[in-house]
């Protein structure tokens, strides 16, 4: 089932297009990053999504229209900076917070659990961390059960382990079933935590699909030989092998990262083939992401 469907999207806020014909599509179940630098509208996106921003133009469609005008009981999100009754614990505060979103039977003992704040489960918040705080203001989503959780920059201003305990609970999250969707600007993030990812630039969409096939950690390798067509047809199809291109009399291809230059090297002797030039090297996901990104 389509979670949200987006289709010509545009906001604008005077000369600067915040948002530009967008047009995506998010599956269950999937964990879906909209990674771009500061600025690139992704938040705007989301507050339109929401309904909180009204779009110039463009439609969105949550659920294949499957709940109506209800649509927003079914989603939670967070984005801003979590805030929270000071002198409350979380369980009072998220209490408060079931009330608000009028659920009769929260279960804020299995929320606190998941989101690792069960040990400080009657503590008051302004005793908390930024991380604490925003652990819990993750649980605050999770009230009323909803099927797709949004998240915006949910590690934004965190230390190292605050940014894996958040990565982790995304996992425990998307493990049960649900959809999320995250801004980010941060490249590892989306890396480490998506399974899909939207790349969007100024408001316009660069590209889109699963992470690996997006952002590859393939490694980058120049070969060739005398016969440089004799070796092209040996690598093509061979497993490991992604992409093959010729330039300046090389052959430039994209291999797994397990594919070794020795194993290339052996391939070729073994057929016949003495290579005359054989470079590897890794391409790293941020070249890739700035390469996508370059001059849009």
């Amino acid at each position: 089932m389509k979670i949200l469907q987006i289709e010509g999207l545009t906001k604008r806020y005077g000369s600067i297009t915040a948002v530009n014909n967008l047009n995506l599509e998010i599956e269950s179940g999937s964990v879906y990053g909209i990674l771009g630098p500061n600025g690139s509208g992704k938040t705007t996106t989301l507050g339109i999504v929401l309904g909180i921003t009204e779009a110039d133009s463009g439609s969105f469609t949550w659920f294949d229209g499957k709940y109506g005008n209800d649509e927003r009981l079914h989603i939670g999100a967070l984005l801003e900076t979590p805030n929270f009754y000071p002198y409350l614990s979380p369980f009072k505060n998220l209490e408060i917070t079931a009330h608000i979103k009028r659920v009769a039977s929260p279960k804020i003992d299995q929320i606190l659990e998941l989101v690792n704040l069960a040990h400080r489960r009657d503590s008051a918040f302004s005793t908390f961390s930024f991380g604490m705080k925003q652990r819990l203001a993750i649980g605050a989503a999770l009230i009323g059960d909803p099927e797709v959780l949004i998240f915006d920059e949910p590690t934004n201003g965190l230390d190292p382990q605050g940014i894996a305990e958040v990565r982790e609970i995304i996992h425990r999250i998307a493990a049960e079933g649900k959809t999320i969707i995250m801004a980010s600007h941060i490249l590892d993030e989306v890396e480490k935590v998506c399974s899909h990812v939207a790349i969007i630039k100024r408001g316009k969409l660069l590209a889109n699909g699963e992470v690996g096939a997006i952002l590859s950690n393939d490694r980058q390798v120049e070969i060739a030989s005398e016969n440089l067509g004799r070796l092209r047809e040996l690598l093509l199809g061979y497993p490991g092998v992604n992409a093959i291109a010729e330039k300046n009399k090389l052959l430039q291809l994209m291999v797994n990262p397990a594919l070794t230059a020795a194993e290339l090297n052996k391939l070729a002797f073994d057929n016949g083939l003495i290579l005359n030039h054989l470079s590897m090297k890794h391409k790293s996901l941020e070249s890739e992401f700035l390469e996508i990104t370059a001059g849009q």
